[in-house]
């Protein structure tokens, strides 16, 4: 599969970003605990050079632990402040303030030696679509803050939300980049549901997530759908599910348009359980 997509809309909003990076403290940036690198704009790092970073491992509670521990790790390595989180549960939120102080602390000094006290962080809630920044505004405001949907594209514009007196932050719309120069950067960012499933194959899309699961996560499929892999192709994969799950045509065809839906919207909703698609060393980090 060939996967590109960029409408028109993060074109303008990357072009508002660069704007609006000159306002603010801090970036926090949240990517899936499932896919770190690949869910990574590599537009951010140019875009926030000199400010104070925050990296969230969101989603943290549908990937695997082990593997989550090793991208703390890495992170932690290149100087960033980094947490995992489930942006839908307050669980843990009441560690991101010191988080936010200490990745600002040398703007908190400099404001402190030139009198200034007291002045609000800014902050800039960066991101690629569907990964969860409405979502965690929501959680740390307490309020509907910020529009939310689980599919990619909901926010298509920046707005400011004031949490308190300590802290400001600016939600911006999810912004991929023009072209994946890998595309299986492409493929793991669409079978975690960042690109829009409308310009995509989803029969050949959860062919390719089996042919993945079959080779790297052995087991997994037979455990949560009671199905054989042993022997089994991706495709054939597919077909026992569809009988299994009772997603026939009349005559008994399997239809594998519903059963590809069906495979997709079960492993992006956590149910084959924390499956994690890249660690540091197979993203080449």
């Amino acid at each position: 599969m060939n996967i590109q997509w960029y409408p028109g809309h993060m074109t303008k909003a990357k072009r508002a970003m660069k704007e609006d990076i000159k306002l603010i403290d801090l970036i926090i940036e949240l990517v899936d605990a499932r896919a770190p690198s690949s869910s990574r704009n590599p537009d951010i790092d140019e875009l926030g050079q000199g400010k104070g970073r925050l990296i969230l491992l969101n989603k943290a509670d549908l990937a695997d632990e082990a593997a989550s521990a090793l991208w703390m790790a890495y992170f932690e390595e290149k100087g960033f402040e980094v947490m995992k989180l489930d942006a839908r549960s307050k669980a843990g939120l009441a560690r991101l303030q010191p988080m936010i102080q200490r990745a600002c602390k040398e703007k908190i000094e400099r404001d402190r030696r030139r009198g200034i006290l007291n002045r609000p962080v800014r902050a800039m809630v960066v991101g690629i679509p569907n990964v969860g920044k409405s979502t965690f505004i929501n959680s740390l405001a307490g309020k509907a803050a910020a529009k939310t949907g689980n599919r990619p594209g909901v926010t298509k514009g920046n707005q400011w939300i004031r949490l308190n007196k300590q802290v400001e932050l600016l939600d911006t719309p999810g912004i991929l980049w023009p072209k994946f120069e890998d595309q299986t950067v492409g493929l793991r960012l669409a079978f975690l549901g960042s690109i829009h499933d409308e310009i995509l194959n989803l029969d050949e899309l959860a062919t390719e997530l089996s042919r993945y699961l079959l080779e790297e996560k052995p087991g997994v499929l037979a455990e949560y759908y009671k199905i054989t892999e042993e022997g089994c192709m991706a495709h054939q994969v597919l077909e026992e599910l569809a009988r299994v799950r009772s997603c026939l045509k009349k005559g008994g065809e399997p239809d594998l348009s519903r059963t590809a839906k069906l495979l997709l919207d079960d492993f992006r909703a956590g149910k084959l359980g924390r499956v994690t698609l890249e660690t540091p060393k197979e993203a080449g980090c």
